[in-house]
Parts: C-alpha cells; structure tokens; sequence
C-alpha cells in the first residue's frame, strides 16, 4: 500500500487534528485507493524489481478488481507477466486514467496507488469467472477483445495475473 504526497499532506492535517494513528491513516489511504479501483478503467502497472524499486517497464492495463484481488490478463512474454516468473512478485499500481503512459507525462504519480503481490492465476474456472467481469467491465470493446483473451488463455499466448494488496 502507498500514500502519495496529496495524501500525506491532507491525512497529516487529520491526524494532527483528529489524534489518529499511522495504522489508521494508511488503512485510510489504502481505502481511497481501492474505492477508486471501482472507478475506474484503467490502472498503471509496473513490477516491482530488486531492492524494491518500480520496474522502468510500466503499462496502462485493463484490469477487473473481483474479491478483493486485482486481475490482469496479458501477453505470456510481457515483462510483468515474466518478472512474476523470475520471482518478482511485488507490483504497484496508480489508479486513474492518464492516456498512455509514454505521453502520460508522469501524471499518473499522484493519482492513488497500491502496492500488490502477484501470481500467476492458472485456475480455468476462477480465470473463467474473471474474463466474464472483464466483459461487464469492458463491454464496448468485449466483442473484440473477450475472444483474444479467451483464446490466448486457452493457447498460452496470454497469462492472468492475480494480485493482492500487500501487506
């Protein structure tokens, strides 16, 4: 979990005010986070890599927030699905819509972010369950896309990516 440096100054102020603990204030802005993963449609992703720095890989992706976990279907040779294979599980995500990230221009660092831990989801009915919320979600562009992630799953060309909030 993460507070960018809006947060801190406003929660501060509450804190300062209101007499609440450091648990209380990052269960907050944990919160506000996850409330504005139901919001939106997009989040940016990166793994988090050796020494717990932000890969310099980062991608806007769709993703289905379902039970608490953070979904992500995509390609079996992108970055964030090989950095969980070499054993980098960790990833954080800003939450919002910022264009791509390349012309994003950075924006997206201060919208809210999570810290996550990630696996590969390899469960045919969860994955399944999933990509039926995905269609809800993305259901403009679900006739196009919901047949690529379906087969990819099934031909191994694409990966779902299962992520928790880390603790």
């Amino acid at each position: 979990m993460g507070i960018n440096r809006r947060q801190i100054l406003s929660a501060s102020a509450a804190l300062f005010v209101s007499g609440w603990s450091l648990p209380q204030l990052a269960r907050a802005a944990e919160s506000a986070a996850v409330v504005a993963l139901d919001k939106s449609r997009l989040i940016y992703l990166t793994p988090v890599v050796s020494g717990g720095k932000a890969s310099k890989c980062h991608g806007e992706v769709w993703f289905v927030h379902h039970k608490s976990e953070v979904f992500v279907s995509t390609q079996t040779r992108a970055w964030r699905a090989e950095a969980i294979r070499r054993g980098f599980s960790g990833a954080k995500i800003w939450i919002g819509e910022f264009g791509v990230w390349k012309r994003a221009e950075n924006r997206y660092l201060s919208a809210p972010f999570l810290r996550l831990e990630g696996k590969l989801e390899t469960d045919a009915a969860l994955n399944e369950e999933v990509l039926t919320q995905f269609g809800k979600k993305y259901s403009k562009e679900w006739s196009s896309w919901g047949p690529r992630f379906r087969d990819g799953l099934a031909d191994g060309s694409r990966v779902m990516l299962r992520y928790r909030v880390a603790s």
